[in-house]
């Protein structure tokens, strides 16, 4: 009995080991490590996010580029983590920079234990990471299954280092926009809209895959070759964006970290309902592809406001969203945007939404206890955060979309970053790695069928 007591005792030390703490009667040093093991956890659900992306991407293309889909998600994953650590981060939260760009901690250092103050930098550089490279991975959208290769890596560079950092630090790392109490929680436009303003930027001068389009601009749908692949991607985003969205409370403490993540189910949930009634009603079937799209969108709209906003508006932002999301994908498919996930809708458009609705539904409460901005206009009455949540939307937006144009405009003048028609028809798989993701479908390469 004893030996089995001094066994217990002995297993519990190494869980929770109260000695390491005998000498910080106020707990601070126990709060700091749960802390920084939440944000540990936080930063790996946010890096599955990729498998994701993987799925959503491959889903909703055709067979003959699901290698490449893969590969390149992988690749430019581990690329952006290279370049973060050697300057994105030093941009987006330097100390020595200003309003407009922070400046140091390049090649960064953080040494192998934390200060003793807060969550250690390594955990926070690690979490940071997490999300460049979601906001990256959602730029893809616009350059699907018909970019070169080398285009990804390039942009990869650009984006990583200056282009995202920039609105990161402006936002998030103490820039002007924080001055002036942008609120933006998780990233509505910190990550979804740099992203998709990215992808637009992509998919106008890549132009319409081939056969899209008809002569007199009617369009073709190109479906995606495995609708299951896109349900779990779904999932598997919607469990991941529990680490985006509570995980940026940074810290357990009383709980908050729990509330984010409920306001955030609420909002994707709005998000699937909404998007399924809708097209129901307007299409007369439920679609499935707008359905999953919706509850995105729904998650995209929530992620700036589930720290700010109660329940009930919670559940109207992602309805909205959901709304929002079969218009939009509409409209740019009216207007010959080329969009196979719906990168311009699900993260662009729900994005300016989710960023705009703390401007209306915020509280006064749970603005303060956050400590950014005020109350939106319902709680409030006042029209500033809505002015200031406009403002960070219109300037952030622009400044990605015109250095991305710039970029990608640069790259096709000077190397072209569309695979010719060939290549195209044959497939990335093939075209660009010698080898399909299915393998089964090489005894069809011949076919050059459009549905692949």
């Amino acid at each position: 009995m004893v030996k089995k007591l001094l066994v217990t005792l002995g297993a519990l030390s190494l869980v929770f080991p109260a000695m390491a703490f005998a000498d910080d009667p106020s707990g601070k040093s126990l709060d700091i490590g749960i802390n920084s093991l939440w944000v540990m956890i936080a930063f790996v659900l946010v890096l599955l996010m990729q498998g994701g992306f993987i799925l959503l991407e491959t889903g909703s293309t055709r067979m003959k580029n699901a290698g490449h889909v893969a590969g390149k998600t992988i690749f430019t994953a581990g690329l952006a983590a290279l370049i973060y650590w050697a300057i994105g981060y030093g941009i987006a939260f330097g100390g020595d920079g200003n309003g407009f760009i922070g400046w140091g901690n390049f090649f960064f250092n953080p040494g192998y234990a934390g200060d003793g103050e807060g969550v250690p930098q390594s955990v926070f550089f690690l979490f940071q990471l997490a999300f460049a490279a979601v906001s990256l991975s959602i730029a893809w959208g616009g350059f699907a299954e018909r970019a070169k290769l080398s285009s990804y890596l390039i942009f990869t560079v650009v984006f990583i280092a200056v282009i995202y950092p920039v609105v990161a630090h402006w936002i998030w790392g103490g820039g002007w926009l924080a001055e002036d109490g942008a609120q933006d929680f998780a990233g509505s436009t910190v990550v979804h809209l740099s992203g998709a303003l990215a992808a637009f930027a992509a998919t106008v001068l890549l132009k319409p895959r081939i056969g899209k389009f008809n002569k007199d601009g009617s369009a073709n749908e190109i479906s995606g070759h495995n609708q299951v692949f896109t349900a779990l991607s779904v999932l598997l985003l919607w469990v991941g964006w529990f680490g985006f969205n509570a995980g940026s409370t940074l810290a357990i403490g009383d709980g908050f970290f729990g509330y984010v993540g409920f306001t955030t189910m609420l909002g994707a949930g709005a998000g699937a309902f909404a998007a399924l009634l809708i097209s129901w009603a307007v299409l007369g079937k439920a679609d499935i592809t707008t359905t999953l799209n919706g509850t995105l969108a729904g998650l995209v709209a929530i992620t700036a406001s589930c720290a700010f906003v109660e329940p009930w508006a919670a559940v109207v932002i992602g309805l909205v969203a959901g709304v929002l999301i079969f218009f939009s994908a509409k409209f740019f498919e009216k207007i010959k945007v080329d969009d196979p996930i719906f990168a311009l809708s699900v993260h662009g458009v729900a994005g300016i939404w989710g960023t705009l609705a703390n401007g209306i539904f915020a509280t006064q409460e749970l603005a303060e206890k956050v400590g950014v901005g005020q109350g939106g206009l319902i709680d409030t009455g006042s029209w500033k955060q809505l002015w200031v949540q406009f403002e960070s939307v219109v300037v952030a937006g622009a400044f990605v979309l015109a250095a991305s144009f710039l970029v990608l405009g640069v790259m096709k003048l000077i190397m072209g970053f569309r695979v010719t028609e060939e290549q195209e028809i044959i497939g990335l798989d093939l075209s660009e790695h010698g080898a399909y993701g299915y393998p089964e479908q090489l005894k069809k390469a011949g076919q050059n069928n459009i549905q692949g």
